[in-house]
C-alpha cells in the first residue's frame, strides 16, 4: 500500500526521459571548443542568425511582403516555444536534483551511519551520489549557458555535447546495477528488522 509506494520512490526517481523532452537546437560543430560555453558576441550573433534561418519556413506563393511577415511570425512562435522548452528542461533538472538530494540526506546517509549488519547501503543505492554530482554539473552548465543571455543567443546544445560522456558513463553503471538493487530491496522487505530501518527513513521523506 502506502509503504510500497514510498519505497518505490527510492528506485523511481532516476530517469532521463523528462530531461530529453526537448527539441533539437542548431549546434555549431566546426572549430568549436566544447569545453567553452561562453561564446564571443560575434559567435553568438552568427548562431542566432543561423537559428532563425532554420526556424523560418520556406516561402510559397505568397507575395514578398506577406511571406516576410509570415516568416517573422513563425520565427517568433518557434523562438517562444524554444524558450519554454529550455525553461522546462532547467526546472525539471532542478526538481530531479532536489529529489536526489532528499534521498541522499534523509535515507542513504542515515542508513550508512547506522552500520546495520547485513544491510548493503551502497549496493542498494548503487552510484546515486555520482548521479547527483553529474546532474548538478549539468544544471550548472545549463544555467551558465542561459543566465543573462538573450534567448536567440542561448547555446544549450554544447552543454549536452560536453556532458555526453559523463552522463553515459554514470547511467551505464546505474542501469547495470539496477536489477541487482531491485532484488536486494525485495529481500530486505522480507526481513522485519531491515524493513523497519527502511520504513523509518522513508517516513522522513513525507
Amino acid at each position: 500500500g502506502g509503504r510500497r509506494r514510498n519505497l518505490a520512490l527510492l528506485r523511481s526517481k532516476l530517469y532521463l526521459g523528462e530531461r530529453r523532452r526537448t527539441e533539437p537546437v542548431v549546434v555549431e560543430t566546426t572549430g568549436t571548443d566544447h569545453s567553452t560555453l561562453r561564446r564571443s558576441q560575434s559567435d553568438r550573433t552568427e548562431y542566432s542568425q543561423k537559428l532563425q534561418e532554420k526556424m523560418a519556413p520556406l516561402s510559397g506563393c505568397s507575395t514578398p511582403a506577406t511571406s516576410q511577415q509570415e516568416d517573422t511570425e513563425q520565427v517568433s512562435r518557434l523562438m517562444d516555444k524554444r524558450v519554454k522548452i529550455i525553461a522546462e528542461l532547467t526546472q525539471t533538472e532542478k526538481d530531479y536534483i532536489s529529489d536526489l538530494d532528499l534521498c541522499i540526506k534523509e535515507v542513504i546517509q542515515p542508513l550508512r551511519n547506522k552500520q546495520i549488519a547485513g544491510f548493503d547501503v551502497d549496493g542498494l543505492f548503487s552510484n546515486i551520489e555520482l548521479v547527483h554530482q553529474v546532474s548538478a554539473k549539468l544544471l550548472s552548465l545549463l544555467k551558465e549557458a542561459t543566465t543573462d543571455v538573450e534567448p536567440p543567443m542561448q547555446v544549450i546544445g554544447e552543454v549536452f555535447l560536453q556532458m555526453k560522456g559523463p552522463l553515459e558513463d554514470t547511467y551505464k553503471t546505474y542501469c547495470y546495477r539496477h536489477d541487482d538493487a531491485h532484488t536486494m530491496l525485495e529481500s530486505y522487505e522480507k526481513d522485519e528488522e531491515l524493513k523497519q530501518h527502511l520504513r523509518q527513513c522513508v517516513q522522513s521523506l513525507k
